[in-house]
């Protein structure tokens, strides 16, 4: 698809979704349309106990899934949450619709293309009330966040309200529910035994290295504290029989190989859905089963629309997996990175069912590329450097601290879930590193890649800021906010 065709406005095919009113297909129409609930964790990977994680503690999303379905196959198509977000809340790549840089786009005026919208935007021209929730009753003593983090400008509320106290008045509604955890820095309390969690080869087998891993599965024990009452409030409000509940990751696991990397830990995410008890289910829904299919967080956006009887945007990239209109499985899952913070890597990825293929244009920088935010607030990070320099680490953990990075990874996760033996130079998987990069090279021409071009250094040094006023301003925001969450996080506890 060419820049210019993708810009084609399309006022014609939006003017027919604000005037649709479409029942839901196979219910009466005298069927109330489904609430749609979308339960949002940050840097989470699926470290939970229904999918098998030792050391946390998770009663209230594994019932959840008991009672719903669980996905093992889904990936975000971004590894850190500005892009990430930017694309789930459109059904669009975020190298498609220019969003691919962290935190870009902050002070230009930067738009959406014509045809694209957030789905906040498409549910309401569908008849929806639409809400980011960050107040519940005080009785519950949490918060939302009600972060959107989008890499454009949105003229106007993306969200009617950001009360759970509307909900129920104003039905059908499309809400989400953001959660600080597992984000850092790690406040939750402790339970975790850092002798018994498990640590990854490619991580040196320390003190540090454990009691990081116990304080984040820590922090999903109390994300699981928090949804539990979510959920709880929602049966209250009577409200559970017809809203369909949605627990997703927004980017992968909050530790230095998963968010801002295309690995598995910085791609796969949890998904599990629950469906409502006074809708009828829809076609390849199961309640109680687990579902492998391969998945991308873009398609949640046309499968609600879809569940409610909304058709989906011609330009949305998402495809629907749940309904009557699910089309052929996906063969492969894409992902980018770009710009994060003051770092410039460009990496493109894809995973099919048993390999991951990484594209790496920028290898003459070392993973442990200069990065404020992960030297601050990971210590492994800083303690990969320190045993590298005397000696101590393994090949696998020596990956991290080289001064280059492999043009092309390619690995076997059906024979090495942790994807540490590079298979790119293999001549035994010389056909699939060919088939993979060909599907990598196609994505990247049929969305026409915004990021080809890197952004000029001075606009990354600045952090995608044009004005260096709002740079500055920002730094000081963020390290404000960043004490502000130690205290919110605080007073939930007390």
């Amino acid at each position: 698809m060419k820049r210019r065709q993708f810009l084609t406005h399309t006022t014609a095919a939006a003017a027919g979704l604000a005037t649709s009113r479409m029942a839901l297909p196979g219910r009466a129409a005298n069927t109330p349309r489904p609430n749609f609930l979308w339960l949002i964790a940050e840097d989470f990977g699926p470290h939970l106990g229904c999918y098998g994680t030792k050391e946390v503690w998770t009663p209230n999303l594994d019932r959840m899934a008991a009672e719903g379905v669980r996905y093992t196959h889904f990936f975000v198509t971004g590894p850190v949450c500005s892009p990430s977000r930017s694309a789930f809340n459109t059904g669009m790549y975020q190298i498609t619709i220019g969003a691919h840089n962290h935190r870009s786009h902050r002070d230009d005026g930067y738009r959406l293309p014509d045809g694209v919208r957030v789905l906040s935007d498409w549910f309401r021209d569908a008849g929806y009330f639409t809400a980011n929730v960050t107040n519940f009753p005080e009785s519950l003593g949490i918060r939302g966040t009600g972060k959107t983090d989008w890499n454009f400008t949105y003229d106007g509320k993306p969200f009617d309200s950001n009360n759970w106290a509307d909900l129920k008045s104003n039905q059908p509604f499309y809400a989400q529910v953001n959660f600080n955890e597992t984000h850092r820095p790690f406040t939750a309390p402790k339970k975790a035994d850092p002798a018994k969690v498990e640590i990854p080869p490619y991580y040196p087998d320390h003190p540090v290295t454990r009691a990081d891993m116990a304080a984040y599965l820590d922090e999903a024990t109390e994300l699981d504290r928090k949804v539990g009452l979510v959920l709880k409030q929602l049966e209250e409000d009577g409200l559970a029989d017809n809203t369909v509940v949605i627990f997703f990751g927004d980017n992968g696991e909050a530790h230095v190989r998963g968010k801002q990397f295309c690995y598995d830990e910085g791609l796969r995410v949890p998904l599990i859905i629950r469906w409502p008890k006074g809708i009828p289910t829809p076609a390849h829904f199961k309640p109680g089963s687990v579902d492998d299919r391969l998945l991308v967080a873009i398609d949640l956006a046309p499968t609600c629309l879809d569940l409610a009887g909304v058709p989906i945007p011609p330009k949305m990239e998402g495809r629907p997996f749940l309904g009557p209109h699910v089309g052929a499985p996906r063969e492969y899952a894409f992902g980018a990175r770009d710009r994060c913070d003051m770092t410039v890597f460009r990496f493109r990825t894809a995973r099919d069912r048993r390999y991951r293929y990484i594209r790496n244009f920028t290898p003459d920088r070392p993973f442990l590329q200069r990065n404020d935010y992960k030297e601050q607030s990971y210590p492994v990070w800083n303690l990969l450097k320190e045993l590298d320099k005397e000696g101590k680490l393994t090949p696998p953990q020596k990956f991290l601290t080289a001064p280059t990075m492999p043009e092309e990874e390619l690995y076997d996760l059906q024979n090495d879930p942790y994807e540490i033996n590079n298979l790119a130079k293999s001549p035994e998987h010389q056909d699939v590193l060919k088939r993979m990069r060909a599907a990598v090279e196609k994505w990247i021409e049929e969305t026409n890649d915004q990021g080809r071009e890197l952004e000029p250094p001075e606009l990354a040094a600045a952090e995608g800021w044009t004005k260096p006023e709002n740079a500055a301003k920002t730094k000081a925001e963020r390290q404000a906010k960043r004490e502000a969450m130690k205290k919110g996080r605080k007073k939930e506890k007390e």
